[in-house]
């Protein structure tokens, strides 16, 4: 199997439902008591493309994104438009949005993140899709023009010079989320005039 570095389409995607899924076991005791404990460490996105499908020559579009893809063989970026930015939503993703790492004087690689925080609990998520031409790079809060780049196939940031000890390192991004077709066929029922309907096309985020 292989990655496709290519967007589904992105008027289709607007209107797909979904979101985070997460796995939780929850065991009832006697007393009626619950032990719950968590399966996944992180949370895995599902969406539903149907949804989004107005016209026909929206299903022939993502007809041909389904065979180009293998169906569920290969993966592609999908932009999650409820969740597709360093920053909130209504905001524009800036160079200290997202804290990445600490300088050692010897680190030169630094991943990117999104965190999600809520009281005094927080998830880390992995952004491994970035959106070429999206991100910046800021040390103890100075934008950086040069010195590093970023791999858009990874989420990786690499600097020419290792930041120094104790310098924050932060960035601000647009990203897309690495998914595959949950299903190898698409059930359509179609009448003379329009589109019919359409059951569902689901779509499962690739976690690696």
């Amino acid at each position: 199997m292989a990655f496709h570095e290519v967007r589904f389409p992105g008027d289709i995607s607007r209107s797909a439902r979904g979101g985070p899924e997460r796995r939780t076991q929850i065991v009832e005791l006697a007393s009626g008591d619950e032990e719950r404990n968590a399966s996944w460490a992180n949370s895995r996105r599902r969406y539903d493309v149907a949804y989004g499908i107005r016209r026909t020559d929206d299903l022939a579009a993502v007809v041909a994104f389904f065979e180009a893809r293998n169906g569920r063989l290969h993966g592609f970026r999908f932009k999650d438009w409820a969740d597709f930015k360093s920053c909130l939503p209504s905001q524009v993703p800036g160079a200290t949005d997202q804290v990445i790492g600490t300088g050692d004087g010897s680190t030169t690689q630094f991943q990117l993140v999104k965190r999600y925080t809520s009281g005094a609990q927080s998830w880390t998520r992995t952004i491994t899709k970035p959106v070429a031409g999206t991100v910046t790079i800021a040390l103890n809060g100075t934008a950086q023009a040069s010195g590093w780049s970023a791999t858009t196939s990874t989420g990786l940031v690499t600097f020419g010079t290792a930041p120094g000890a104790v310098i924050a390192v932060t960035a601000g991004f647009a990203f897309d989320v690495p998914v595959r077709f949950d299903t190898d066929a698409i059930d359509v029922t179609l009448d003379l005039e329009r589109l019919g309907s359409i059951t569902s096309i689901p779509l499962l985020e690739i976690r690696r």
